[in-house]
């Protein structure tokens, strides 16, 4: 028997939500915007009709209104959405225990052992859990129903807004073949960009495509893009209650004003460095890679990542990886608009070191083991009074952080 996976989009979320409590706004073109005098002025999401003006998600402010000078901007409101997230997810509970969240606004359900239940149709499961989230939470959602997860998610964006569209083991090669590969899931611009070189443009071309060419261009994902294309996508749908495995932890600030000097840089990347390392510490996890990006106020971005020689949770440690890679990719005063800071490989057990010198691996060891003292402490203090009761000093733009002598 073949598998029943559905992929349910809500659409235009956040906007959705926002015009539940606007109704007034409801016929006006309307986009969710960051706060544009913290310079998070930029459009996280937007209803229908602001999409169909070519107001596009990501882009600035003034470049939305431009298109659409009649576009009303609204603040966003995270929690409201973590919370209608919430009950949409409770509905799809109630037909699976296999629901798996893909985002904040789209999961996949796997119904194929519970669809008897509800009748044993999938399209109409599919359309009873569209007008149930409507009826009960005023929101609407367009539902893939296919064999797989990939495909399920291609029907999800087949037809919107609020919509059903069922991709089946007949019907799959004539809906999807003639879709652009940058349809498809994970295809994303580097990828799409290599396979146009390699003269494919459309799903079925990727489908017909030679896997070893594939595999020589694009690696592992080149087999993997190959082998979704072909409808052979076998992974699973994780159930509602297994956690997702954390694959890295990162953080990033957009500047009040353009950092432009070496102190200025120091500075703002150890209270990130701070705000990952104290959040690997509270889950138990460490890291051997640490990956920074650099984004100045044209909206171009510059990223570099590098191995640790063991893996870490200390602030010293990521701090001093995340300037040699910022050190590498900026000079001042180039003007620097954002910064993150990645943690990368994840792991839930601490490397030995890597040093053959003896001598110098007692020092590192006994130098970690008083950075984890200090951090530990830290980490007790704000438990107690607040995420802002301590933080680091940074000695200087050369220098390293207070506490890590």
């Amino acid at each position: 028997m073949s598998r029943v996976v559905l992929h349910c989009d809500l659409n235009a979320f956040y906007a959705s939500v926002e015009l539940l409590s606007l109704p007034r706004l409801r016929h006006l073109p309307v986009a969710v915007c960051g706060d544009p005098v913290s310079r998070h002025g930029i459009v996280l999401a937007k209803n229908e009709l602001a999409k169909r003006a070519g107001v596009k998600t990501a882009e600035t402010i003034w470049q939305a209104k431009k298109k659409c000078p009649e576009l009303v901007c609204i603040p966003p409101h995270h929690s409201r959405y973590r919370e209608y997230s919430r009950q949409v997810n409770a509905i799809y509970l109630s037909y699976t225990d296999l629901v798996e969240p893909f985002g904040i606004d789209e999961s996949w359900l796997d119904i194929t052992g519970s669809m008897h239940l509800f009748g044993g149709n999938s399209r109409e499961i599919a359309d009873e859990i569209r007008r149930r989230v409507r009826e009960e939470l005023g929101l609407t959602l367009s539902v893939g129903v296919s064999f797989n997860k990939v495909f399920a998610k291609l029907g999800s964006d087949y037809r919107k807004p609020d919509a059903t569209t069922v991709i089946s083991e007949e019907n799959w090669r004539e809906l999807l073949f003639p879709l652009p590969v940058g349809a498809l899931l994970y295809v994303g611009r580097s990828a799409a960009s290599v396979l146009r070189q390699l003269g494919i443009r459309t799903i079925g071309q990727l489908a017909r495509a030679d896997e070893d060419l594939l595999s020589e261009r694009l690696g592992k994902l080149g087999v993997q893009l190959h082998r979704y294309a072909n409808g052979r996508d076998r992974s699973p749908v994780r159930p509602w209650h297994q956690k997702e495995p954390v694959k890295s932890v990162g953080n990033s600030t957009t500047f009040p004003e353009n950092l432009t000097t070496l102190a200025q840089v120091r500075a703002g990347t150890a209270l990130l460095c701070d705000s990952v390392a104290s959040r690997l510490r509270r889950h138990g996890l460490y890291c051997a890679g640490v990956q920074v990006s650099i984004k100045d106020p044209q909206f171009r971005t510059i990223s570099r990542q590098k191995q640790l020689p063991r893996s870490t949770h200390l602030m010293g440690d990521l701090l001093d990886a995340a300037m040699e890679l910022l050190l590498s990719a900026w000079k001042p005063p180039s003007p620097i608009r954002l910064i993150s800071v990645t943690a990368l490989h994840i792991t839930e057990a601490e490397d030995t070191f890597a040093q053959e010198d003896l001598f110098q691996q007692a020092s590192d060891a006994a130098r970690s083991e008083k950075r984890e003292r200090i951090e530990q402490a830290m980490d007790a203090i704000r438990g107690r009074f607040g995420s802002d009761a301590i933080s680091f000093g940074v000695s200087g733009p050369g220098g390293r952080d207070r506490h890590s002598d």
